[in-house]
This record gives C-alpha cells, sequence and structure tokens, in this order.
C-alpha cells in the first residue's frame, strides 16, 4: 500500500524528502520526480532532479553547494574545457558516474524509470523515486524572442532572462512512467513538495494523465509553499511568476495550483495571506518553512502529515 506521494523539482524537495523519510517509512513513498530539465551533455543523459533527490536521500549531497556530489573534483571537467569543449554545466566527477550509467542502461534497452531504480538500488535509497515519463518531456523557456532549453536558461544564462512562457514540448504525447498513476490512485496522502511551481511541477501536471489521477484521487493533496515573504528560497521562482502573471507570494502560488490542492503549508512570514487563500476553498497552515537542518526537514514533514 502506497502511504504517500510526493511530486518533486530539485532542491527544496529533496530537502523536505529529507524529513519525510525520518516520518514515513521509506517503503510506503513514492516519489514523481520532474524531468522537464532533463539534458544531453557530451553524450551524456543528465536528470538534475532526479540526481539531487537521489544524492540526498542517499546522504551524500555536498550540503554547501546544495547540488553534486559532496567531496567530489573536478578533473575531468577541466580537461574538457582544456580539449576546447563548453563547461558551464558544473559536473563532478564521481557526479558523471551516476550519469555514464545511466546513458549505459539506457542504451542497453532500460526505460528511464528502470535506470533510476536500478541507480537508486545502488546509492541505497529505499524511498521509490519515479520520473514523470519514460517519454522525452523538455521544458523550454520563453524569454522574449529567444526560446531556450531550461538548462540554458537556468545554469548558462543565470536565469538572466524575463520569462515570458513556459512550453513543456513533447508533453502532450508522453504518458506517465509506470507506477505513477497507481501510485496515486492508491496513495493515501498527496504532497506537491516546496519547488518551483511553474518549472518544476507544472512539467509533471502538464501530463493529462497524471493530472487526471490526482484531480480524481480521493486522497487530500496538500502542498508547501517555495515562496517565503514573496522570495523564493532558492532559484528564480518568485521572478518567473511576477513575469508570467501570477502574484509571486503564497497566494499565488495556492492560486496557480487551485482547485488541485485542499490545503496548502506557509511560512509565518506569510500570515497575511491565510484568509486570502481560505476564501480560495483552501485549508491552511501557517508554520515555520524553513529548513536549515535535518532536524527543520523532519518538524516540517510532521506537521504536513498531521494536517487534515
Amino acid at each position: 500500500m502506497v502511504g504517500v506521494v510526493a511530486l518533486a523539482g530539485g532542491v527544496g524537495a529533496a530537502k523536505f524528502l529529507r524529513g519525510l523519510v525520518e516520518v514515513v517509512p521509506p517503503g510506503k513513498i513514492v516519489i514523481v520526480g520532474n524531468v522537464g530539465d532533463d539534458v544531453e551533455l557530451y553524450g551524456l543523459h543528465i536528470s538534475p532532479d532526479l540526481d539531487i533527490i537521489m544524492y540526498t536521500l542517499a546522504g551524500i549531497v555536498d550540503e554547501v553547494k546544495g547540488w553534486g556530489v559532496a567531496g567530489d573534483t573536478f578533473n575531468c571537467l577541466e580537461m574538457l574545457g582544456r580539449l576546447g569543449f563548453e563547461t558551464w554545466f558544473k559536473l563532478g566527477d564521481r557526479d558523471l558516474a551516476i550519469h555514464v550509467i545511466r546513458t549505459k542502461m539506457l542504451r542497453e534497452g532500460y526505460t528511464l524509470s528502470q535506470a533510476t531504480a536500478q541507480l537508486c538500488k545502488m546509492l541505497g535509497v529505499k524511498a521509490k523515486l519515479i520520473p514523470m515519463s519514460d517519454d522525452d518531456v523538455r521544458t523550454k523557456v520563453q524569454a522574449g524572442e529567444l526560446l531556450l532549453d531550461f538548462q540554458e536558461y537556468f545554469v548558462k544564462r543565470g536565469t538572466m532572462d524575463k520569462v515570458t512562457n513556459v512550453v513543456f514540448e513533447g508533453a502532450e504525447k508522453a504518458k506517465p512512467a509506470p507506477g505513477v498513476t497507481e501510485a496515486i490512485d492508491e496513495a493515501e496522502r498527496i504532497i506537491i513538495c516546496p519547488s518551483n511551481p511553474i518549472l518544476s511541477i507544472a512539467p509533471i501536471l502538464s501530463i493529462s494523465a497524471i493530472r487526471k489521477a490526482l484531480m480524481a484521487s480521493k486522497a487530500p493533496v496538500l502542498g508547501v509553499s517555495p515562496i517565503v515573504g514573496g522570495k523564493a528560497l532558492k532559484g528564480p521562482a518568485d521572478r518567473v511568476m511576477a513575469s508570467m502573471g501570477f502574484e509571486p507570494s503564497a497566494y499565488g502560488v495556492a492560486k496557480f495550483y487551485g482547485k488541485l490542492l485542499k490545503h496548502i503549508i506557509i511560512d509565518e512570514a506569510d500570515i497575511a495571506h491565510k484568509k486570502r487563500i481560505e476564501n480560495l476553498g483552501i485549508k491552511v497552515t501557517v508554520t515555520n518553512t524553513l529548513m536549515k537542518s535535518i532536524e527543520d526537514a523532519v518538524r516540517l514533514a510532521k506537521i504536513v502529515m498531521e494536517a487534515e
């Protein structure tokens, strides 16, 4: 029986999930990960959001940088630069090993979900991590006349561009990866992690069968706002929301998810938005949502699991 299904993007989701696996038995957790920002570099298939979740739950994430593997070196990247290749996407040597194995499995006929399951097993991750789809769905960012690949916008250009639209190429034909909708159907609770609503969660929701399963689920859908005091804790979520016409606030997050949400957890800094959100027909819990330590993540996970 699936206890919890979590829809997850990158760093914010990984921090929350680190707490959730201490509150809920990992074997009862299914994490549906965003792969809209997957990219191929140097012939390797890289899944940044899946990787940060794997590294965090495996206890090997670089806590200082907030990405990559702790203690990693960058000798391969330095040599690639010396050979004249672009090195704007910072891949450590240990990190590269994961991408080499993933790409090897994909070329041998594994699906992305099968390769992810195998990597999780190798790293000792006990929660079930499933990519949203085995089909190619790619997040493209429109910035004026420019149409940018996600990683080009996010890493290479440092989110400097004003986002005017976001497109999920391939979403209309994509099917959920095996086990995704089944887990949603069986779930006792569904959590939208504190991830960028437009760039991390919307790609998952862009697959119509997943959205339909969520809307039809009898389990309560709860969200944790990634916006605190009108600012994103990490990344450009506030700026992207504002440039696309959404209020960059906890209220804006709640309105973005709309009828999908039954309950949202917002930070104490946003208590002024409580009534506004409740007027949308969504329950609200106000607490400290900052996760500066594992203890913070566990405390927040307990609050989310106890919310009605």
